[in-house]
């Protein structure tokens, strides 16, 4: 049971799935979307510059039609009049054509964004394979887009066949009319066509925008495995881990013996503990923990506190409460303000006293360490 639940795709897809997907070019689209603004776009169009467009066909198609019948037969300027024909034709069409080339980039945008993925042009042989080719067309989604092809279709013919017996009195009228007048009447109807087929593809549109969003969804939708598998990739292996946080404990311990000279006392446990304090009253309101370490890193701050001449300072209850309750480069608790600043004072009577009466200045005794700070005393 536990094994069929771990399978079914019942969780959500990651950020890091959602991404994948995207660099494959599987992003959610719909054509009825594009179509539908390809439509309000060449209605638009028509709407505001059909009457430019129509008097510069009407223009160009008289040119064309009075070509003289010398330049008929002559090969050489024929060419030119039709290039020039042409020319004008395209001009009196190029707004519409800038406008729906606009169109296509805004409204390929609108879902799912814009998107160059070099896995969509790739050949891939399982998309030419006939027989996986026939898989998808007799699946359940092939059944869904055929369904939604159908009744599409039912739906635009339906409206096509209402507009075109609603014009064919205007239809059969064109012969008669005269060229300017026909192109006019002509770009009408079109219009009209357009604007129909846009409110049709409203109610196509606002059904098949939340499916092909559902859909995307579902087939990005991830199991409780998949999701497990992808947090370990994600987190590395255990040995990179490692690696990685050894390699920042290297760091952190070569920042921290860089700072050793800037300290004023070590306080040691003696052995297994070693603090390095530092105390400016300019800059912070308590000492300061420059270094710490236990056992060898404790070696080696003793080692190199001895080459830079810091004086040791034995307390073992102080070292072993300021070393679990103070991280480096932080204050040291208020609760030991006492007891580190006897030893300051003590270090610093030493430095203002000569070699031969150091001897004489008194040692701090029974410094006062709550019993809470000391992991052994809590012991």
């Amino acid at each position: 049971m536990a094994e069929s639940t771990s399978q079914e795709r019942t969780e959500q897809p990651t950020p890091k799935r959602l991404e994948d997907a995207r660099k494959r070019g599987q992003v959610p689209r719909s054509v009825e979307l594009q179509t539908f603004l390809l439509l309000v776009a060449s209605s638009a169009s028509l709407a505001f510059t059909g009457g430019d467009m129509v008097a510069s066909l009407k223009t160009a198609l008289q040119d064309s039609l009075l070509i003289e019948h010398a330049d008929l037969l002559n090969g050489e300027e024929l060419p030119a009049l039709l290039a020039a024909s042409f020319v004008a034709m395209f001009r009196s069409v190029l707004p519409v054509v800038l406008v729906l080339l606009a169109t296509v980039l805004v409204g390929s945008g609108i879902l799912g964004g814009w998107l160059f993925s070099s896995d969509l042009i790739r050949p891939k042989w399982e998309r030419i394979d006939p027989l996986k080719g026939f898989g998808r067309i007799f699946s359940s989604r092939g059944l869904i887009e055929l369904v939604k092809a159908l009744g599409k279709f039912s739906v635009v013919a339906a409206v096509m066949a209402v507009l075109v017996y609603s014009m064919v009195s205007r239809l059969k009228m064109l012969p008669e009319l005269d060229v300017s007048s026909a192109l006019f009447r002509s770009a009408q109807m079109m219009l009209d066509v357009f604007l129909y087929l846009s409110l049709t593809l409203v109610v196509v549109v606002l059904l098949d925008v939340p499916y092909q969003l559902w859909k995307h969804k579902q087939e990005l939708m991830m199991t409780r495995q998949e999701v497990r598998d992808e947090a370990k990739q994600s987190e590395g292996k255990p040995e990179v881990k490692a690696a990685i946080r050894s390699r920042q404990r290297e760091l952190s311990q070569r920042k921290m013996l860089d700072a050793l000279p800037t300290a004023d006392v070590i306080i040691t446990n003696p052995t297994h503990y070693a603090i390095a304090l530092k105390y400016d009253s300019t800059k912070a309101r308590a000492p300061i923990v420059v270094a710490k370490g236990r056992d060898l890193i404790a070696a080696t701050i003793r080692e190199r506190a001895k080459d830079h001449g810091i004086p040791f300072f034995s307390a073992p209850p102080l070292a072993r409460a300021i070393y679990f309750s103070t991280e480096i480069e932080k204050e040291v608790p208020e609760k030991l303000f006492l007891a580190v600043a006897q030893v300051l004072a003590y270090v610093y009577q030493l430095k203002k006293t000569s070699p031969e009466k150091r001897m004489d200045v008194p040692v701090p005794r029974d410094l006062q360490v709550p019993p809470d700070m000391d992991p052994e005393e809590r012991i």
